[in-house]
């Protein structure tokens, strides 16, 4: 995925000299910028307004210090990150990862996504992400909350409902959640809608749980259905055994699909007679086990040290939803190997470069994230209006309006590739149509923005 346009590549210079030591970051921005070469020969007006050279550059960037106490009466310290990427279109809007991989060039890497990914929706949303180096793993219920309170204290000062407004991430579920808002709401004594993903109970929305696989999977029929296919009757491998796995798995399986496989970060669970979703959901969102545990309970199911093996296993369709560069060349080819018709994007960033570059070149049907797993932010946008308008649609309402965001995401994609020359290929044209939205902004802004 090399530049050849000279601006672009002087843009991109200048993102390394000032990013030093960020290969996630670097590697997103490449990637985005491939695609915008037949936008800057076709639009000198972009170019000449900086718009690029001002899109790479975050508008904000906050760390903070997270000191909390331990159960033992220890005080720990984490580093928190707020990364407030761009707000042409909207509020920044964009999840809280709590992981010990985090950092600046994670966050950014997937604040860059968030700006093109919210575009897409239609919504009015900008884009930003967050975190703190922190792993819940392992934690107790009380030091999970002492550490979200000491987060929130902080984060509190930089966000509000018209300004930035967070949602759950890698690590931060509906408890982490419940914790953070509470004490933002106790900070700022108001009730609005600054956080999403909420519990039902004060102020949440309904599919929202189930949002980001739901519409993996809306996006995945889409796509199938230009070449007249469809999940019936398809055998499915899905990487993770998060939110966004388990209701892909149970979207993929209503649409008429055979799951197969999940994973975990230790392995994966391989089971040729259709995973078991109620026993999943039991072992990881009930008891909050690993996935090992479930060839205990299912006979006649495997399990295999090592997450990146899921990608051997034979299938149509593929839809990996644990985290970023999980697919490699290698992994790509031996999914091209065994048949895959099918790749769509439940993470963010899980395929590399040259994995991408393998599919495509190999007639392999790509969804990329910034599109295909754009459900759990559109659906946090109807949270968002929800709150605004203090109501609250029922889950055939929410589900309706996921359905079609969806649909339109894959026809814009899939026009504008076409329009500026790489039909089929849904990654150049979901940035292009992201980008294009927020630089018309931009400019009708003035250069402040």
């Amino acid at each position: 995925m090399t530049l050849t346009n000279s601006y672009l590549i002087k843009v991109f210079e200048q993102v390394q000299k000032r990013n030093p030591n960020e290969p996630e970051f670097h590697q997103v921005v490449a990637e985005v910028l491939k695609s915008l070469e037949p936008v800057v020969e076709r639009r000198p007006d972009i170019v000449k307004a900086g718009v690029i050279e001002r899109i790479v550059e975050p508008e904000r960037q906050i760390i903070f210090r997270v000191s909390w106490v331990d159960d033992k009466g220890q005080v720990q310290v984490n580093r928190g990150f707020r990364i407030q990427f761009n707000s042409a279109i909207g509020p920044y809007k964009g999840g809280i990862r709590l992981h010990p991989s985090v950092n600046a060039s994670i966050l950014k890497f997937l604040g860059f996504e968030q700006i093109f990914k919210n575009s897409l929706t239609g919504m009015p949303i900008g884009g930003g992400k967050g975190g703190a180096d922190f792993d819940p793993k392992g934690k107790s219920d009380l030091e999970i909350m002492r550490f979200c309170q000491s987060f929130m204290t902080e984060l509190s000062k930089h966000i509000g409902p018209d300004t930035d407004v967070p949602a759950g991430d890698i690590g931060t579920g509906a408890r982490e959640v419940g914790y953070m808002y509470g004490q933002y709401k106790r900070l700022q004594n108001e009730f609005t809608g600054v956080f999403t993903g909420k519990g039902l109970t004060y102020g949440g929305s309904l599919v929202r749980t189930e949002a980001t696989g739901y519409g993996l999977c809306y996006f995945t029929e889409k796509m199938l259905a230009e070449k007249n296919l469809s999940f019936n009757g398809q055998t499915v491998v899905i990487s993770g055994s998060g939110n966004v796995a388990i209701y892909a798995t149970e979207k993929a399986t209503q649409l008429g699909a055979k799951v197969i496989a999940l994973s975990d970060s230790g392995g994966y669970i391989v089971d040729h007679n259709g995973i078991d979703l109620g026993m999943v959901k039991k072992i990881k969102l009930v008891e909050r086990q690993r996935i090992h545990e479930y060839v205990k309970r299912v006979p006649n199911s495997s399990y295999y040290e090592g997450c990146r093996g899921i990608w051997n296993t034979k299938c149509d369709i593929a839809l990996p939803c644990a985290t970023q560069n999980e697919i490699d060349k290698s992994s790509a080819e031996a999914l091209v190997r065994n048949g895959v018709i099918a790749v769509a994007e439940g993470a963010n960033m899980p395929s590399t470069p040259d994995a991408i570059e393998t599919f495509l070149s190999n007639g392999v049907l790509f969804g990329p994230a910034k599109a295909a797993n754009a459900g759990g932010v559109a659906t946090s946008a109807l949270e968002m209006a929800q709150n605004s308008a203090r109501l609250s649609w029922t889950f055939e309402e929410v589900d309706n309006k996921l359905k079609g965001i969806m649909a339109n995401i894959y026809k814009t994609a899939s026009t504008v590739a076409k329009d500026y020359g790489a039909e089929g290929n849904l990654t150049a044209g979901a940035n292009i149509a992201g980008f294009l939205k927020i630089a018309e902004a931009m400019m009708a802004h003035g250069v402040a923005y």
